[in-house]
């Protein structure tokens, strides 16, 4: 895995003399990528759909994947920490479900380079789902006769359950977790009145601020990078800050550090999607910022090293309220 991390050569580009905005915003597809390996067929999604919201996938049946990743709640759960099956917290706060599909890595350090991989992940997180291994995983469903049945007719008849099988078909649901049609995909697809003037006056700032180093393209969360590459940026980029300490934004979690055991990879973060970010706090992975005015000053000062006035944060916030798109 090669994490992408070109902050300046990006800033760079995004200011250059000529460069206008439609060149490095896209609205968002209505459809997903699909790998190659993995098939989306109606009756595939229609188990991993049952399969999402079956608390059976954890060990002792008390949560599944919707606990954490609500789909009527912003894709996530609100909480700064999520609670797993055996009570246990996971080590950072919950992303988005939402257009995860767009996301060439999978969680904030990047470990997944696939959905799939994601969903195997969580299977065996012992703060999550929280599965000793397969075995008990296939028993509990095997045993489930219209379970037995649906697998074989997506996946084959001979050894069907299984927790790749699984994988893949909870991933096929996942992607077509989409959220298109939002104002600002309205506007960028010729609808000059979609924006407010607060929002309009907002996307200007997030150039010219230098928001847009990091979240362009379709899903706000960088360049259209081969999937399993990921790209990332340090946080926070500038220590020292008082927000360092109120809002604990310095500490032992050493990002993709932890995936790859490679020094330069210390304090990296995938840059996360800004789609939907109005409906998604408490924010960062540490889950600790409460608001999205407060987000917006937190990362300016932090990535940025810049103190906006109150009237650059609402404009900032008027255009990333643009961003909610059409729920799934």
């Amino acid at each position: 895995m090669k994490p992408i991390t070109p902050y300046f050569l990006l800033l760079s580009l995004l200011c250059a003399p000529g460069v206008q905005a439609f060149e490095v915003f896209s609205p968002l597809p209505a459809v997903a990528p699909v790998p190659a390996g993995n098939p989306q067929t109606a009756e595939k999604i229609r188990l991993g759909k049952q399969l999402y919201f079956d608390a059976r996938l954890s060990v002792n049946g008390t949560i599944s994947c919707n606990t954490c990743h609500d789909v009527n709640n912003g894709g996530d759960d609100g909480r700064v920490r999520s609670v797993g099956a055996l009570g246990k917290a996971p080590r950072r706060s919950t992303p988005t479900v939402f257009n995860a599909a767009f996301q060439s890595v999978q969680f904030w350090d990047g470990r997944a380079q696939s959905l799939e991989a994601a969903v195997l992940d969580h299977l065996y997180d012992p703060t999550l789902l929280a599965n000793a291994d397969e075995a008990g995983l296939i028993e509990r469903f095997t045993a489930i006769k219209k379970y037995r049945a649906q697998f074989a007719k997506v996946f084959g008849k001979e050894h069907s359950v299984t927790a790749d099988h699984i994988a893949q078909a909870t991933a096929a649901y996942v992607r077509t977790l989409i959220t298109p049609g939002s104002a600002f995909d309205r506007y960028l697809k010729g609808d000059k009145k979609a924006l407010s003037e607060n929002a309009r006056r907002g996307f200007e700032e997030f150039q010219k601020v230098g928001c847009s180093a990091c979240h362009f393209g379709i899903n706000l969360s960088g360049p259209p990078v081969p999937m399993g590459e990921g790209f990332y940026e340090l946080f926070p980029n500038y220590t020292g800050s008082e927000y360092d300490k109120k809002y604990n934004l310095v500490t032992d979690d050493l990002g993709h550090y932890e995936a790859t055991k490679e020094d330069i990879h210390k304090r990296l973060f995938r840059v996360s999607t800004l789609r939907n970010i109005a409906h998604t706090a408490p924010y960062f992975h540490t889950g600790t910022v409460p608001t999205l005015d407060e987000a917006v000053r937190v990362m300016a000062k932090t990535q940025l090293q810049q103190d906006l006035t109150d009237e650059q944060v609402k404009y900032l916030v008027a255009f990333l309220s643009s961003l909610t798109g059409k729920l799934p």
